[in-house]
């Protein structure tokens, strides 16, 4: 793992929402599993059918963050949903406690992290209108790595973001990893875009099929087009994966 002490400030900011489509009343509801013995929270959102059939929707678990769950997220989970996924906004910080991960916990808890969003995709897996064979993960920043980590391991996860997250060590001993988006900024100091390289590079030696975009002059955080560009490219990511 490629990080810095800055990585316990991890901004997702407005790129992911900017470029969607906006102005969709969403539903969110909240709900929580059991993982280590601690119930974790999960929140929820969907958009309106608008006569689009009660089939099965594919899922997106959306994990946030070494700056917990907080309002950004949420936005860019309704941003997400907006396409007809439901979103699960997982508080996988609550299997140790806190609010927020600092920096010297998160090798000591990231094992347990794993093993909780782990446990969230078999949640999600059983909701209510969720097809459990279409599920993704979109993991910002720490989030990032923590999907990386679960999609690794977990052949139930069919389609994977990285939002500029670090690429955890060990995860070249697995065996397989889903179709994967890489986004990150070159100029980014908090996971430096070597974890970006490097994870393309693993993904290119096995012949899984990836995209990668490295953004000139961005940090941990996007501004301006290169947030357009990557909330589109998460969106057609995700309708190519999940919907087929």
């Amino acid at each position: 793992m490629i990080v810095t002490r800055r990585s316990t400030l991890a901004f997702l900011g407005t790129g992911l929402c900017a470029a969607l489509l906006p102005g969709w009343a969403m539903a969110q509801r909240a709900g929580a599993f059991t993982s280590g013995g601690r119930a974790i929270a999960v929140e929820r959102f969907d958009a309106p059918r608008n006569g689009q059939g009660n089939g099965r929707r594919p899922a997106v678990l959306l994990l946030h963050g070494s700056d917990g769950p907080g309002e950004r997220y949420r936005e860019a989970a309704r941003q997400v949903a907006v396409g007809g996924y439901a979103v699960f906004l997982v508080h996988y910080l609550d299997r140790t406690g806190e609010q927020r991960a600092a920096f010297s916990s998160i090798a000591r808890n990231f094992g347990d992290w794993t093993e909780t969003v782990r446990d969230g995709v078999g949640f999600v897996g059983a909701q209510p209108g969720i097809d459990p064979a279409r599920i993704g993960v979109l993991g910002v920043s720490l989030g990032g790595g923590l999907g990386i980590a679960l999609a690794a391991q977990d052949s139930r996860v069919r389609a994977l973001v990285d939002y500029y997250g670090f690429l955890p060590s060990g995860v070249g001993a697995n065996p397989t990893l889903p179709p994967t988006l890489i986004l990150h900024g070159e100029a980014d100091r908090v996971v430096p875009v070597g974890n970006a390289r490097a994870f393309d590079s693993l993904l290119q030696s096995r012949g899984i099929p990836h995209e990668i975009q490295l953004y000139p002059g961005q940090g941990h955080g996007f501004t301006g087009a290169a947030q357009t560009d990557a909330a589109r490219r998460i969106r057609s990511f995700f309708d190519r994966t999940l919907r087929g």
